[in-house]
């Protein structure tokens, strides 16, 4: 237990710190990687990248768009991909009954989701925007962005309890980012204006907010009501905010677009990609967080790149393939623990910290080491469970957990 000496300082009891050192070297002992290379973190890894894969199909095809036949409508193209969603999902959500059917969701929660729509809108709508006045490496230094802000939101709104490890992975992340921008700056490819770069980096960091915002809106509505609610209401409100804003500030662009198969292949393959990354990022939000999303996107750019070499000529360079790496390690380790406390655990350490169920930071160090005291005899009945036929979770699968006891946090 910590003590205050005659001056007044906090002396920690040496105890502790011994306690805190045997249950590290526990831990480290005890450490197997199949527990944590599981076959879900494969498959979360594989659902990013396919994220990632679909964002890089779309940048491929506005860039051709843009440099080949010199089109300059993103607001055509966002409400492309509204409109899928809404003749699928908002259709999906008529033919429903009861509470799920979509006349009771607008009657309760309308005015939630118009402003979700106009966040979602807007966000990709500046991003595109700010191309036109900053460079292509300010873009992608100061997109970052969303992940801070978005981890802010989802302690704050969702009540996410990220540990040291989760911070750890985020930096990591972003070291790998800059990696990619500075071999895009070794090979030249500073791309983009500059003749406001203030509006345009001030432009990405508002995108970056409202994408943070539009995505901690969609981890709780996958998570506390249904994906199809949430892509429903998203395709509706973004088809209708959309198509204000295509005929007010784009009708004169899409007017002089000089339409032929190839124009109208690549406006469907966008639409296409945006559709299919709108219908599963919320499958993938679900099973993880909207921030570990975030942080598989992050390769997007790379993907690009890589793509860039043989359909743009870009040119190559090995900083490439150590960004890519960099952050998919990152991420990994993201992944590989938990966000919140497992409600199944006997206790706790970081849940009653949180809620104020202690006084002392001196209280968790003894309750750590109660946990691993509580995992030694777990392991004890587990081998005397191995000669009576009978394991640890058998005995205690059935048992009921009190519903105060039941984590909340997503």
């Amino acid at each position: 237990m910590a003590e205050k000496d005659p001056e007044g300082i906090i002396a920690t009891d040496p105890s502790d710190n011994d306690d805190r050192k045997c249950l590290i070297i526990r831990k480290l002992l005890k450490f197997n990687p199949k527990e944590v290379f599981t076959w879900q973190l494969v498959k979360t890894v594989a659902m990013g990248q396919g994220l990632a894969a679909l964002i890089c199909g779309t940048a491929v095809t506005s860039q051709y768009l843009a440099s080949d036949y010199h089109v300059d409508a993103p607001m055509l193209q966002s409400f492309m991909s509204y409109t899928l969603l809404c003749l699928t999902y908002t259709t999906a959500l008529l033919f429903r009954t009861g509470d799920g059917n979509m006349f009771p969701i607008l009657k309760k929660r309308w005015w939630k989701y118009l402003l979700l729509g106009l966040v979602d809108v807007e966000a990709n709508y500046t991003v595109v925007k700010a191309y036109q006045y900053t460079t292509l490496t300010s873009i992608q230094l100061l997109d970052c962005f969303v992940i801070p802000v978005l981890m802010i939101l989802s302690c704050w709104f969702l009540k996410t309890c990220y540990r040291p490890v989760h911070y750890v992975s985020v930096c990591v992340c972003l070291l790998g980012v800059g990696a990619m921008v500075g071999a895009d700056l070794l090979a030249g490819r500073d791309l983009g204006s500059t003749s406001d770069i203030l509006l345009g980096d001030g432009l990405v960091l508002f995108s970056a907010s409202l994408y943070a915002v539009s995505n901690v809106c969609q981890e709780y509505t996958v998570k506390h009501l249904s994906r199809v609610e949430f892509l429903g209401m998203v395709g509706l409100f973004g088809t209708l905010i959309s198509g204000i804003q295509l005929g007010v500030l784009e009708h004169n662009n899409v007017a002089n677009i000089q339409w032929d198969w190839r124009i109208g292949l690549l406006f469907a393959g966008y639409a296409l990609c945006m559709y299919t990354l709108y219908s599963c990022m919320p499958i993938v939000v679900k099973k993880t967080s909207a921030t570990a999303v975030n942080l598989s996107l992050l390769t997007a750019d790379l993907l690009s790149l890589f793509c860039g070499l043989f359909l743009f000529q870009y040119t190559f360079s090995g900083l490439y393939i150590v960004s890519l790496v960099i952050i998919l390690v990152g991420f990994v380790s993201f992944n590989a623990v938990a966000t919140t406390p497992d409600p199944a655990d006997p206790i706790a350490p970081s849940v009653g910290w949180e809620e104020g169920g202690y006084d002392n930071p001196d209280d968790i160090i003894k309750e750590e080491v109660v946990v691993a005291v509580l995992e030694e005899e777990k392991e004890q009945e587990e081998e005397v469970g191995e000669h009576t036929g009978v394991s640890w979770n058998q005995r205690t699968q059935n048992e009921e957990v009190p519903a105060e006891g039941r984590s909340t946090k997503m």
